[in-house]
C-alpha cells in the first residue's frame, strides 16, 4: 500500500477505488434505509469505526473512555446492557484487531493471569449452563482483558494523556453534579449520602468509585500526564468533596490505600509531602466508626447490618456447591438468592467455587508483583488503582461494569505508555527529567 500510494497513479487509483466503494455504500444503505433501518444504520456504524480506526488505531478506544463511565442503561428488541459495557465492547473488538504489536512482557503477564481466571470459571459456567452465565463469562473477560487491551492501545499509539484526560474531565463533570446536588440537598436540611438523580440515577458507591479512581490519577500526576501542580490539586479537592458528599465508605478506603502506596513509594521523578497521609487516617477512622455505630444500632436494615446477612446467607448457600459454585450471576435466576454479595470474595466463591476463587485471588494479587515492577513513573499509578480497587471490593459489590473495567483501563494505559517511551529514541521526557513533583510548577 505504501509503494502504491508513492506514485502519482496509484495515489489516483486509490481515490477511484474509494471512490467507487462510498458510492456504492451509498446506494446500498439508500436501498436498505426503508426495508430495514437498523441494518442500514448496523452497516454505516462498522463503516465509521473502520474509518477511524484507519485514521488512528486509538480513535475508537479513546472515544469509549468517557462513555465507559456512562452506567446507564439501553434496550430494546430483547437487548438491555449499559452504555459503558456498549462502549467497553466496541473499543475491544476493535482493539484486539488494531492493537500494536508485540505486547509488552507485563501485559502478556496480566492476560495470561486473566485467561486463568476465564479458565477457572469455565468450570461453573458448565456446571450451571444457563444464558445469562455464558454471557457472564466473556462480559468478565470484556471488564478485565478488554480494558487492559483497550488501555495499551491508547498509551502505546501516544495518546495516554488525552485518554487519562477525558477519564478526569468525565469525572469532573460527574464530581460537579454531586456537589451541586448536595449542596441543594444540604440547604433542606437532609445531610445524608448524595444520590444522584441527573441526568439518571446512580448509587453512591458507582459515583464515589468512580471519583476514587480519578482522585487517584490526580494525585499521582505521572509526567506524562503533563499538568500542572495547580490543576491537579484542584482536580483532586473538587473529586474528594464528592466523595465525602456521597459518604461511599468503599471510595474512602480504596482512595486511602492508594495515596499510601503513591506517597510511600520511592519515586525519583516525584517528591511528595507526606501531610496527605495525616488526612488518610481520620478518614479511615470515621469509615470504622460509622461501620461501628451501625452494627452496633440494633437496626437490621441498615447498611452494615444488611451486607452482613447477606454474607452469612452467602456462605450457607455456598456450601451446598463449594467447588464450583452456583453460576455466574446466580442471582438473576428464579429460585436463586436474589442479592449480589457485596464482597469480592464472596461473590467469586458463590458464584464460581473454590476452583474460581483460588484463580480470582492469583489474578488480583499476582498482578501486583508485575505492576510493583514497573519504573515507578508509570507503575506507581498503576499499583495504585490496583490496590484501590482490592480493598474497595471488600465492602461491596465487585463485578460491576465501569468499577470492575475503569482500574484496568487505566493500568493498560499506563503499560502502553511505558512501552512507548521505551521504544523511543532519544528516551521520552519523562526519564530525563527528575525532582519535579507536587512543589513543582
Amino acid at each position: 500500500m505504501a509503494a502504491l500510494m508513492a506514485t502519482r497513479a496509484g495515489q489516483r487509483t486509490v481515490w477511484l477505488l474509494g471512490g467507487v466503494l462510498a458510492v456504492g455504500l451509498a446506494l446500498g444503505v439508500g436501498y436498505l434505509v426503508p426495508a430495514r433501518p437498523i441494518l442500514a444504520v448496523a452497516v454505516v456504524g462498522v463503516v465509521l469505526v473502520l474509518g477511524l480506526t484507519m485514521a488512528d488505531v486509538a480513535a475508537i478506544p479513546l472515544l469509549a473512555v468517557p462513555l465507559m463511565l456512562v452506567v446507564r442503561r439501553v434496550g430494546g428488541a430483547g437487548l438491555d446492557l449499559s452504555i459503558s459495557d456498549a462502549a467497553l465492547g466496541a473499543a475491544t473488538l476493535t482493539a484486539l484487531v488494531f492493537a500494536p504489536r508485540p505486547f509488552s512482557p507485563a501485559l502478556r503477564g496480566l492476560l495470561w493471569l486473566s485467561s486463568l481466571y476465564q479458565f477457572a470459571t469455565l468450570f461453573t459456567v458448565i456446571a450451571n449452563p444457563y444464558v445469562a452465565g455464558v454471557v457472564e463469562w466473556f462480559h468478565t473477560w470484556a471488564l478485565v482483558a478488554g480494558a487492559l487491551i483497550i488501555g495499551w492501545t491508547i498509551g502505546r499509539s501516544g495518546h495516554a494523556r488525552s485518554g487519562l484526560n477525558l477519564l478526569l474531565g468525565t469525572a469532573l463533570v460527574l464530581a460537579l453534579i454531586t456537589l451541586f446536588q448536595g449542596l441543594r440537598q444540604y440547604a433542606t436540611g437532609d445531610f445524608g449520602p448524595v444520590y444522584l438523580y441527573w441526568p439518571y440515577d446512580m448509587h453512591k458507591n458507582f459515583v464515589g468509585t468512580m471519583l476514587g479512581f480519578a482522585a487517584i490519577v490526580a494525585y499521582a500526576r505521572p509526567l506524562w500526564l503533563g499538568w500542572r501542580k495547580r490543576w491537579a490539586l484542584t482536580a483532586f479537592t473538587v473529586y474528594a468533596v464528592a466523595i465525602m458528599m456521597t459518604q461511599s465508605r468503599q471510595a474512602l478506603v480504596g482512595l486511602a490505600v492508594a495515596l499510601v502506596v503513591i506517597v510511600m513509594r520511592g519515586d525519583a521523578h516525584r517528591r511528595r509531602s507526606k501531610i496527605i497521609l495525616a488526612l488518610v487516617v481520620p478518614a479511615t477512622v470515621v469509615v470504622v466508626m460509622t461501620v461501628r455505630e451501625q452494627l452496633a444500632s440494633g437496626n437490621a436494615y441498615n447498611s452494615a447490618n444488611t451486607r452482613l446477612a447477606w454474607l452469612r446467607d452467602t456462605v450457607a448457600y455456598w456450601a451446598t456447591s463449594p467447588w464450583v459454585g452456583h453460576g455466574l450471576r446466580y442471582w438473576y435466576r428464579p429460585g436463586e438468592p436474589t442479592f449480589q454479595p457485596p464482597n469480592a470474595e464472596m461473590e467469586v466463591i458463590a458464584a464460581a467455587g473454590i476452583v474460581g476463587l483460588a484463580a480470582f485471588l492469583v489474578l488480583m494479587i499476582g498482578a501486583l508483583p508485575i505492576l510493583w515492577r514497573l519504573d515507578p513513573a508509570y507503575g506507581t499509578l498503576a499499583v495504585a488503582v490496583q490496590l484501590s480497587r482490592i480493598f474497595s471490593g471488600q465492602l461491596d459489590l465487585f463485578w460491576v461494569t465501569a468499577q470492575a473495567s475503569v482500574p484496568f483501563l487505566v493500568i493498560g494505559i499506563c503499560l502502553g505508555a511505558l512501552d512507548r517511551a521505551q521504544r523511543q529514541s532519544p528516551p521520552a521526557p519523562v526519564l530525563a527529567a527528575s525532582g519535579a513533583g507536587w512543589g513543582s510548577g
